[in-house]
């Protein structure tokens, strides 16, 4: 094979893997999204505090690696439960600004204590994977990517299945639509809230512990969730489809960019060429390519 062709088809290669991560984070931005018609800002933060979790139960207490996994997931699931009671759960029915505007300043908070509970040392989660690269034909693979692309495909076809099969999914639409209808047609609120902020923890978990394992796990793991909302706006809000597509565009937009331009500038051109792309697509297409478009009559 050629060497640019393989120079090229390497960046390609690693920039889906990497984007299909990416879409692990970014699928919890949808799951509240199509529960709560909401953003949540606090994503990355989430993802923060699961692998702060995990990594503070395995090195601290020497756990195995299933049980700290298991303890992270109980902890978030209590913790997005009481998160969504306590806070989330009066503004049910409000305008949807004034839910951005408390995820936003949850986020922010928690930047600030994960640190001061936990410490600010970088600590590592170890996955039961080999670090060296796996070379196969022109393919040059990251084993912690080809996990975390695994998981992602896997988990984002469960959720696609729940929100287009399941009573349940269903029931979580149409509490996005409408939070007044809904009450009105019999369906607790309360609880489809509920159930979608403790399945974006499971998702935070996972995303989480992924990362935490590629990068580390310190307070620079929130920024996943400004790393990932172009994937989310490019894919559209509502769409599991879209969240796959926009990961990967995402991924492999990163990787040319590190690959060709990086090189003549100096660095710097694969943190920002995803929002330049992001921009563009919302000035064609405002609600993402695979969004819903949203028809109001006046």
């Amino acid at each position: 094979m050629d060497g640019d062709f393989q120079f090229l088809f390497e960046l390609v290669t690693n920039g889906i893997l990497t984007g299909l991560m990416y879409s692990l984070v970014a699928v919890g931005f949808v799951l509240i999204y199509k529960s709560t018609d909401a953003i949540n800002f606090a994503q990355g933060e989430f993802c923060m505090i699961a692998a702060i979790v995990v990594a503070g139960l395995l090195q601290l207490y020497d756990l195995p690696l299933i049980v700290a996994l298991a303890g992270g997931l109980a902890f978030m699931l209590i913790f997005n439960w009481g998160l969504e009671r306590v806070v989330l759960r009066p503004m049910i029915g409000r305008p949807i600004v004034a839910i951005i505007m408390a995820t936003i300043g949850l986020a922010l908070m928690f930047r600030g204590l994960g640190p001061l509970v936990f410490g600010a040392e970088t600590q590592p989660i170890n996955l039961p994977i080999p670090d060296d690269p796996v070379i196969w034909g022109p393919f040059f693979l990251i084993p912690i990517d080809m996990l975390g692309a695994g998981i992602s495909l896997a988990f984002l076809a469960a959720f696609g299945w729940f929100f287009m099969k399941s009573r349940k999914g269903v029931a979580m639409r149409a509490v996005a639509d409408s939070h007044q209808v809904s009450m009105a047609m019999g369906i607790n609120v309360e609880r489809y809230f509920a159930l979608a902020w403790m399945l974006a923890g499971v998702v935070a978990l996972l995303g989480g512990v992924v990362w935490g394992n590629a990068i580390g796990v310190d307070t620079q793991l929130a920024q996943l969730g400004l790393k990932v909302f172009p994937v989310v706006i490019l894919g559209g809000l509502d769409s599991i489809i879209g969240v796959i597509v926009g990961g990967i565009i995402v991924g492999v937009v990163e990787a040319l960019a590190a690959g060709y331009l990086d090189p003549i500038v100096g660095g710097g051109t694969k943190d920002f060429t995803p929002y330049v792309l992001m921009i563009i697509v919302l000035m064609i297409r405002p609600y993402g390519i695979f969004g819903k478009p949203i028809i109001e009559r006046i």
